[in-house]
């Protein structure tokens, strides 16, 4: 993920999830290390379509499911894909195999947070750091066929949330995905973070 998505990600986070609107570039800049000039230009797609409103000492979120959209749609996730295989495994087989410092995406995310699903899914998506890479080969080789099994590469700050995608970053995920059942879990997901 860029820059730019890590800064959004935690604005929608905290807008959506912990209902903080209010931010400073500088705050950002300084929990991420960012320059203030990344802050900068990861806010002008946000401040251009009025889903922010900039004053002079910071800014407010004022359309967060605009944001999400946007979000959504500029997200790249095939760019993430660090490996792919298929698994004869069930996916409930494939999500008790992965290593435990894997990050449960997608499908995945929603099922291991809310304890249900809107409908079936075949695939699983996870996303790790590279250095867990030889783990996951190990686990699940090289095979060809239905590719199942889809790794993305963890951004050094998702980890922060835990063993699963915050429900932005799954919301955007799965926008991006092809899955017929995808439109399904977007709806609930949706409900589910009252936007």
């Amino acid at each position: 993920m860029t820059k730019k998505e890590i800064l959004w990600r935690e604005i929608l986070y905290q807008a959506i999830q912990n209902k903080k609107i209010k931010f400073t570039q500088k705050e950002l800049a300084g929990q991420f290390g960012f320059s203030l000039s990344v802050v900068f230009n990861a806010l002008k797609i946000p401040r251009l379509s009025g889903t922010i409103e900039v004053s002079a000492r910071d800014f407010s979120v004022i359309h967060p499911e605009k944001f999400l959209t946007i979000w959504a749609t500029f997200r790249r996730l095939k760019n993430d894909v660090i490996y792919q295989t298929h698994c004869d495994s069930s996916v409930q087989e494939i999500e008790g195999l992965v290593p435990p410092k894997s990050i449960f995406a997608a499908f995945s995310a929603y099922l291991k947070k809310y304890q249900e699903a809107p409908a079936d899914y075949d695939k699983v998506y996870i996303y790790a750091e590279e250095k867990i890479l030889p783990e996951i080969k190990k686990r699940f080789p090289p095979k060809k066929g239905y590719q199942n099994l889809i790794v993305l590469k963890a951004d050094q700050y998702l980890s922060l949330f835990g063993q699963i995608t915050p429900d932005v970053q799954t919301y955007v995920d799965a926008w991006n995905l092809t899955e017929w059942y995808a439109q399904d879990f977007l709806k609930a997901l949706k409900e589910k973070m009252n936007i």
